[in-house]
Formats: C-alpha cells, sequence, structure tokens
C-alpha cells in the first residue's frame, strides 16, 4: 500500500480545480503525486497534470471533514469537488440557489464536467461519463438532469426527480412520478452517456429508471 500523501502533496491536491482535477505544482510534486497513483500526465500537450479518481477522493475526504467541523450534524449535501452542489433531489436548496445564478452554475459546471471526460478519455471523446462519474454515480447523474432542464424533488416530495443510490455497484435509481417526465429523465441520461431501463418496485408499483454509466 503506498503511504499517505504529505503535507504538502495534500495541499497541491485541495489547489486543483475543483471540476476538471488540472493540478499545479512544481515537477517534483506533480511527479510524486503520479507515482503515488493520485495524478496522471496528459499524454496530449501542453501535457498538464489531474487528479485520478484516487487522488479526488483524497480531496473530497478532506473537503468533507472541514465541512463536519464548521457544521457539526449538518447533512452532507452532493457536491463536485466540494464547491458545485448537484441537486439529487428531496433536499432544501440553500437561500438564494435559484434563479440565473443557479442556471449559470449548473451549465459551468457541466462544462466542466465535459472538460474532465475530454482530458481522461485516451480518444478525447465527451459522449460518456469518466471517471469521477463512476465514483460519484448520485451526483454524476443528477447534474445531467439539473443541467438539462430537468427539475428536482423539494423536500415534502411532490413532481420533480430524485436520484438514489441502489446495492448495485454501477447504477442508481432515478424517481419521477409523472411517467411522462420519467421518460424524459431516461431520453436525457442517454444523450449524457448513461443506459437506462424502467422498472417497477414489486411492493409499492413505484416506476423508476435504473441508469448505468454507458463503457463504450
Amino acid at each position: 500500500m503506498a503511504p499517505s500523501p504529505t503535507a504538502a502533496q495534500r495541499r497541491v491536491i485541495a489547489a486543483a480545480d475543483p471540476v476538471t482535477g488540472r493540478l499545479k505544482g512544481t515537477p517534483a510534486q506533480l511527479a510524486a503525486l503520479v507515482k503515488r497513483g493520485l495524478a496522471f500526465r496528459h499524454p496530449r500537450p501542453p501535457h498538464d497534470h489531474f487528479l485520478t479518481p484516487a487522488g479526488h477522493r483524497i480531496r473530497e475526504a478532506a473537503d468533507e471533514s472541514d465541512a463536519m467541523a464548521a457544521a457539526p450534524g449538518a447533512p452532507a449535501a452532493p457536491d463536485i469537488g466540494g464547491v458545485f452542489a448537484a441537486r439529487v433531489g428531496g433536499e432544501e436548496p440553500a437561500p438564494g440557489d435559484s434563479g440565473p445564478a443557479r442556471l449559470r452554475e449548473v451549465r459551468g459546471a457541466w462544462q466542466g464536467l465535459l472538460e474532465l471526460r475530454r482530458m481522461t478519455h485516451p480518444d478525447g471523446s465527451t459522449d460518456r461519463p469518466c471517471g469521477w462519474e463512476r465514483s460519484h454515480l448520485v451526483r454524476a447523474a443528477a447534474l445531467a438532469l439539473e443541467a438539462a432542464g430537468h427539475r428536482p424533488a423539494g423536500p415534502d416530495g411532490g413532481d420533480g426527480y430524485r436520484v438514489r443510490a441502489t446495492p448495485q455497484p454501477e447504477a442508481v435509481a432515478v424517481y419521477e412520478p409523472d411517467g411522462t417526465a420519467l421518460r424524459a429523465c431516461a431520453a436525457t441520461l442517454e444523450r449524457a452517456g448513461w443506459q437506462t431501463g424502467e422498472h417497477t418496485e414489486p411492493r409499492t408499483r413505484t416506476r423508476y429508471l435504473l441508469a448505468s454509466p454507458r463503457k463504450v
């Protein structure tokens, strides 16, 4: 097992771009992170360095620790890089977290995620999920839906999507009480590079989508 990153290396990780994971540091620092499997050097010019999924996990673990220290007992909000909170449905929006400003944030996060796909896929493609999305399934699916204009459910339920984890290792469940809206969510996720299937819960007869990132 590789030793834990040093304090200096953790500072480099913490300063990475919150969406793309692009790193800045000395050549020695970046090479050390690559050696530990926490970063990789992009094969295309300008050969920037980016966090690997393991590097992202270290960054996010630190973010979550800071958040818990700042607000003990507060529910954890889904986020991207500790900055952008993707709405999974059912949570209470933060004050002022709506309107044009929210739309700009969502669009910016989605464009950042597409850039992350381009940078981390060997063929530079943006039509299928990347490693970060596969390790953050609920947040990734929620971002794809919100960026396409779907409305998340409020804390009291009602219309709107809800994205939830499942026992399956690479799948999330998407709920939407309106059948037409549920099928629209499926179409959005498929355009974003996910594969979906509609299912029915045996006991409640609730319809939902089972969605997983497409690999090819």
